[in-house]
């Protein structure tokens, strides 16, 4: 499928005329690693949106307590609708009353090295992998480094399909954990969420 069908749920959404985000109609750069973003958004409920480059999209999840550096820590992962690669670089505010309405900052981002193997040990597409249900990878991030895991543990017949996003390793019993989104930085302007909201860019 190609990257306009993948964005038609996302632009579906959206009224470009009020939303400063990315419309998706930039062309998609060539070459190089695949990237992935980590975003902190403050909607209407607090939640860490974590976005991997798959082809010429940003396969979405959001997840509500964000991404852990601790092994031990199982996070929910709610897959929500491909979003186009600039997606990586928004910060700012989304206007009150659209969708998604709410502050982002950028918390971390950088790029990704597909991990998936089948029972033979080689290596599996990583759409594929991600179709099937589990993935592996590793972040090259300036917050997060190592390998995790994307594990679909409840499917979408009923529209609630449902993953858990985890640090490969052995867990440990004093894990970093995540930061507390309210006190985070963002990795491009080194703002917080107030800040950002206070400046009401978007």
């Amino acid at each position: 499928m190609v990257a306009e069908d993948r964005l038609r749920t996302y632009r579906g959404r959206r009224d470009f005329e009020r939303t400063h985000e990315p419309s998706g109609r930039a062309p998609a750069s060539a070459g190089g690693e695949p990237r992935f973003v980590v975003q902190i958004h403050d909607a209407r409920r607090m939640h860490f949106d974590f976005r991997l480059q798959v082809g010429d999209v940003l396969k979405s999840w959001s997840v509500p307590k964000g991404p852990s550096t601790d092994p031990g820590d199982k996070r929910l992962a709610v897959p929500t609708e491909d979003h186009p690669l600039e997606y990586e670089y928004f910060e700012g505010v989304i206007a009150k009353g659209e969708y998604g309405g709410g502050t982002v900052i950028v918390w971390d981002n950088g790029t990704y090295e597909p991990l998936s193997h089948d029972r033979g040990g080689r290596p599996v597409d990583f759409a594929r992998s991600l179709e099937g249900g589990h993935a592996t990878f590793r972040l090259h991030g300036t917050k997060l480094h190592g390998e995790y895991a994307l594990t679909r543990f409840r499917g979408g017949r009923d529209g609630q399909e449902a993953w858990l996003l985890v640090r490969k390793g052995t867990a440990r019993p004093a894990g970093h954990g995540t930061p507390d989104p309210r006190r985070a930085r963002s990795v491009r302007t080194g703002r917080t969420l107030a800040q950002v909201a206070a400046d009401g860019e978007g």
